[in-house]
């Protein structure tokens, strides 16, 4: 008995470790298609990429950190139910915390803009703006024909 719980106890976290890995791998496999895609669509020079992608992979963690940490929990707190049951004091608290961390992520985007003027054209920063939108708009679409 007392081997088959240790048996059941190893193929649990065997299972949990390699969906984790998954997970991690989706992730790394969409950023190097996105790296791929933004690449090709700016054609960018390989001066122009050693300087590039530095700061656009700033950004881009910068970015994961405020959504990740701020906008989740957020979220979370505008459930149906706590939003039935909230205050209007604490919906205006909420509000103002929403408000501040999309404020902080079009800051953190005007920064990068910013930085690439100098290495970047600004037709190249346009062109930037339109490849981040089509990434998105492709990825969702195969999202969608994966179901």
């Amino acid at each position: 008995m007392k081997n088959i719980k240790l048996i059941l106890l190893i193929t649990f976290l065997f299972v949990i470790n390699s969906n984790a890995q998954l997970n991690v791998d989706k992730k790394e496999q969409i950023k190097a298609l996105k790296v791929a895609f933004i690449t090709n669509e700016l054609s960018l020079t390989s001066d122009e990429a050693t300087k590039f992608w530095p700061i656009f992979n700033s950004f881009e963690a910068k970015q994961q950190e405020i959504r990740g940490t701020r906008t989740k929990s957020l979220l979370k707190k505008m459930s149906d139910e706590d939003l039935e049951s909230m205050s209007d004091k604490d919906a205006s608290a909420l509000l103002t915390q929403l408000e501040n961390t999309e404020e902080d992520l079009f800051t953190n985007r005007k920064k990068m803009i910013m930085s690439l003027k100098g290495i970047l054209s600004p037709k190249k920063l346009l062109k930037l703006k339109r490849a981040e939108d089509n990434f998105s708009k492709k990825l969702l679409q195969q999202y969608r024909n994966k179901d």
